[in-house]
């Protein structure tokens, strides 16, 4: 198309999961308990971590970062979302909806590295006890989330200007809750070959590169565990990692379903749905994961709730 076409773009429709109005109050009640369920819990947790002074330890502190990245996930599309059914509107620009499309591929990276990041403290807690913190020093810890920060700006970034360069004939309804970049290559009626190969190419490198190294760190864990003489020995090694591997369980598993899903049936309803829950049920769940199965997080929870009564 000509860059008069490209000029014209300046909004594009979010449909949402319904187009009965009756459906509408029921949805947003939904959805805005879930993102405060979502936002409290993650801040809890945070403050949780950076209050107690016994849980200032890598694994804590790369709980708190993936807190942090959860609140910023969910908060990339369901406010915009409540917005949009609030005011009963489904426009969002097309600068917004490619700010969108930025967040979310640098908070879903970010979440990627960052469990992988925690399996690696796993690792070295379990496999190599002795030198724990002389590897897992505060340096390393905070080089690793910064290393995981840079390279997922760069390809947020490499995708969403990729974006730019996309031009539409008559299509702009977006067939979802928040602007996605498979949806967006799918309206374009340029030619979109360069960004399918960058964005399979991401999807492949940063995606399955961490996962890779998640399944590596747990078949060395599950070694180790193995070799442990004791029953109650290996019940305490896989305790420390249990949380981990039960977010790690949820996240991969709920990102396939909605692939598997939307492959199965061809259906965006069906895709939309699917997306719910690695972009919001997965960031609620996480703080509960983690305070309901580990004792120091509990306790810590608990010095938060009662120090202003006491």
């Amino acid at each position: 198309m000509g860059p008069s076409n490209e000029t014209q773009i300046s909004n594009f429709l979010l449909l949402g999961f319904s187009e009965g109005p009756e459906l509408q109050p029921l949805i947003f009640g939904f959805f805005l308990s879930m993102y405060l369920i979502t936002v409290f819990g993650n801040l809890l947790l945070i403050l949780a971590v950076s209050s107690d002074s016994h849980l200032h330890t890598p694994m804590y502190f790369f709980l708190a970062n993936l807190s942090f990245v959860d609140i910023c996930f969910t908060s990339t599309t369901v406010p915009k979302m409540l917005w949009n059914i609030q005011t009963q509107s489904k426009v969002i620009t097309y600068a917004g909806c490619i700010t969108q499309i930025y967040f979310l591929i640098l908070f879903a990276g970010l979440d990627v590295f960052l469990l992988s990041v925690m399996a690696y403290d796993r690792f070295v807690a379990i496999c190599h006890p002795l030198h724990y913190t002389v590897i897992m020093n505060p340096r390393l810890c905070g080089v690793l989330v910064l290393v995981s920060w840079i390279m997922c700006v760069l390809n947020s970034l490499l995708q969403s200007l990729m974006t730019l360069r996309f031009s539409f004939c008559t299509h702009f309804q977006i067939p979802h809750f928040f602007c996605e970049l498979h949806q967006m290559i799918q309206l374009a009626c340029s030619d979109t070959f360069l960004n399918n190969v960058v964005m399979y190419f991401a999807a492949v490198q940063l995606g399955g590169g961490p996962f890779a190294g998640i399944l590596y760190s747990y078949s060395k864990i599950v070694s180790s565990i193995l070799g442990i003489s004791s029953a109650q020995g290996k019940y305490k090694a896989f305790s420390t990692c249990a949380s981990h591997l039960s977010v790690v369980s949820l996240f991969y598993s709920t990102i396939l379903g909605v692939y598997l899903s939307s492959a199965a049936t061809q259906s965006s309803h069906a895709s939309a749905v699917a997306s719910v829950m690695y972009t919001v049920v997965t960031p609620m769940l996480n703080p509960f994961v983690y305070s309901l199965r580990n004792r120091d997080i509990k306790r810590a929870l608990k010095g938060i709730i009662w120090l202003p009564v006491m």
